[in-house]
């Protein structure tokens, strides 16, 4: 009995099936001005996940006001760090050299490349492409080392409705959060050695910066703040520092003689000899009137001059790749907030990124799934 002719969109299949990595990243405009980000704005802040208000109550609100007057606003946001050598933004330029040395790293068998949640490329077109590439098995892996439905939860529906599309489907394992992850606490604690190290005016803090939500997703069941305190909480431990979640904490541990110092110093002369400051919690970027995760980082980085913190260092350990938020809101919003606010000495600690503490890591991550 003769075998069926096969159609001609039939899958060839691969003599040696390969596995895919994709990296997801969150998303970027194609362009700093206000053409470019409408559509985005459009796509991001449309996603159920991302804004949980009724359709019918936030889409009119979103394209009627929302997007016209903050188009413009984030266009200008992004101008300011815009990647004029690449033409792109820092968060792309820093995902495909991210790609390209994890290729390099896990060799010719696997393939790796990279999407973005929100513009492009987008997940199911990467995803399209590793099936053509031969790929049977795919490690999606989202680049956010807490876990929040707005970022890995939203990533994994996209993912989920691909799936529902196709007749065949590749299997998939999701890289999980990797917020207490030892490699990442790891590499996020070296990283900050390393930068202290080039300061010229030792900080007084370091505040680690996460991005906001609001508390009512929070309370819904949403596990982000609870990842976001024990990166921060990891992180101090293995700086061997204090973990502060207020400024009033901060100013009690210059009190505290520092781990592993002279018990004779006291204050800031004991953070001194330790060599590095004491961890403080914020979230940032807070959008709309509800209440988000606090502290907040706008009220954090005012508040640290007048109890005599006036020398302040920030990470971001939400971001695995320099974006607008860490760039733009952090580095410039934030020193003016700070400096106005009486501050003399501010720095914030590049995210990972391509670093080779941060390859190591993500390498490190996508093997163990491996």
């Amino acid at each position: 009995m003769k075998s069926p002719a096969l159609p001609a969109n039939h899958p060839k299949q691969p003599k040696t099936a390969k596995t895919g990595v994709l990296l997801v990243n969150l998303g970027t405009p194609e362009a700093p001005t206000a053409a470019a980000l409408r559509p985005y704005l459009r796509e991001f802040l449309g996603d159920k996940r991302v804004v949980e208000l009724p359709r019918w109550l936030w889409l009119p609100l979103l394209y009627g006001v929302i997007v016209p007057l903050r188009a413009p606003k984030s266009a200008h946001a992004y101008a300011q760090i815009w990647d004029k050598t690449h033409n792109a933004s820092p968060l792309k330029v820093i995902t495909e050299a991210q790609t390209a040395k994890l290729q390099k790293r896990l060799g010719k068998n696997v393939v790796v490349r990279y999407a973005m949640r929100y513009g492009q490329p987008s997940i199911p077109s990467q995803l399209d492409a590793l099936m053509a590439a031969g790929c049977d098995e795919i490690v999606l892996a989202p680049l956010y080392p807490q876990y929040a439905g707005p970022t890995v939860g939203t990533v994994v529906d996209v993912v989920a409705d691909w799936l529902k599309a196709r007749r065949w489907q590749p299997a998939i394992r999701t890289l999980a959060p990797y917020y207490d992850h030892p490699a990442y606490i790891k590499a996020l604690a070296e990283s900050v050695r390393a930068d202290f190290k080039k300061a010229k005016a030792k900080p007084q803090v370091l505040v680690a910066s996460f991005h906001g939500m609001p508390l009512k997703a929070c309370q819904a069941g949403d596990v982000y703040y609870c990842h976001c305190h024990k990166t921060a909480r990891l992180l101090a431990e293995e700086l061997g520092v204090p973990f502060c979640k207020s400024v009033e904490e901060v100013k009690e541990a210059a009190l505290r003689p520092a781990p592993n110092v002279d018990t004779r110093l006291r204050g800031h002369d004991a953070l001194r000899a330790c060599g590095l400051p004491p961890v403080l919690l914020a979230f940032q970027s807070r959008f709309g009137r509800d209440e988000w995760l606090q502290p907040y980082f706008s009220e954090v980085i005012e508040a640290l001059p007048a109890a005599g913190i006036t020398q302040a260092a920030v990470i971001s350990p939400a971001f695995a790749a320099d974006c607008v938020e860490t760039l733009e809101e952090l580095a410039i919003g934030g020193k003016e907030s700070f400096v106005g606010a009486g501050g003399k000495g501010y720095g914030v600690t590049p995210c990972l990124n391509d670093s080779d503490g941060g390859m190591e890591m993500l390498e490190a991550l996508v093997r163990e799934i491996l």
